[in-house]
């Protein structure tokens, strides 16, 4: 599949990953990056890849990404001006680590993650990715329809392709129970999708990320970095966002490579 020409909405644009994956898009040629995000923080970022480009390609949308109507009036409105995006990373998520069961030292009592947490890492990193990639799968299908196309055939160009963001803490990662739980979630969303909307011309896959060099990761301190994430990667570094946004255009354009890729750096989790 070619990244050329064609539309592409990228969620949790504003920063991290799917900043990198929008700015490597538009370099490679996408008629739109449709950044997604909750910050104003974005619109900068869509003048600077558009200045480096030469090309008006990347347009911000401010909104909740677990938000079902601004997810549907990002569609509309991408479909109206530019025709159905081919491309979706749905990229947004975020983390509330703590462990399973915590003791108070004080009070001698267990205090369980909580439930509310739980949901709503799920709520962001699970169910919105999911629903964003199904968007693209069902405006394709009306799509098709509409041109009297049913079943895709090998004949076709592929018609889009949806990367979901996983992370190594699909392996499970101590502190990351809510986390973890939602990205091995991926893996099953992705698996089943895949050969649904293969009916209709459309890859679906999964980058597994180790730890890369965002906000997110930064957040957790530079001691915790040095003591627990590098020493246990190969390279004893962060990946670089730039690299996972490559291997995204990879899985994007190589139609052969299906299922999941891991840019884990040669991370191992500790016993």
């Amino acid at each position: 599949m070619e990244i050329k020409d064609k539309v592409a909405v990228v969620t949790g644009a504003g920063s991290g990953i799917g900043e990198a994956v929008s700015r490597e898009l538009a370099r490679r040629g996408a008629k739109a990056v449709i950044m997604v995000d909750r910050r104003d923080h974005a619109f900068a970022i869509a003048d600077a890849i558009n200045a480096e480009i030469g090309r008006p390609a990347a347009e911000v949308k401010i909104g909740d990404a677990t938000n079902d109507a601004f997810r549907g009036q990002v569609f509309d409105e991408a479909a109206k001006r530019y025709g159905p995006p081919r491309i979706c990373i749905p990229a947004a998520g975020i983390t509330r680590d703590a462990l399973a069961v915590r003791m108070n030292k004080e009070t001698g009592a267990a205090e369980p993650y909580p439930a509310a947490q739980f949901r709503e890492v799920v709520e962001v990193n699970l169910i919105a990715p999911v629903y964003w990639g199904v968007e693209m799968v069902a405006r394709l299908a009306e799509d098709r329809w509409k041109r009297g196309l049913k079943r895709w055939e090998p004949e076709e160009e592929v018609q889009g392709a949806i990367i979901f963001v996983g992370s190594v803490s699909s392996q499970g990662n101590k502190g990351q129970l809510s986390y973890a739980a939602t990205k091995a979630g991926l893996e099953g969303a992705a698996a089943t999708l895949s050969k649904e909307a293969i009916f209709y011309g459309v890859r679906c896959g999964v980058i597994h990320p180790g730890f890369t060099d965002t906000p997110m990761v930064r957040a957790l301190g530079e001691e915790y970095i040095a003591k627990h994430i590098l020493p246990f990667t190969q390279l004893r570094r962060l990946i670089r966002p730039s690299e996972i946004a490559d291997a995204v255009c990879f899985m994007i354009s190589n139609s052969a490579v299906s299922g999941q890729l891991w840019a884990d750096a040669g991370w191992h989790p500790q016993a």
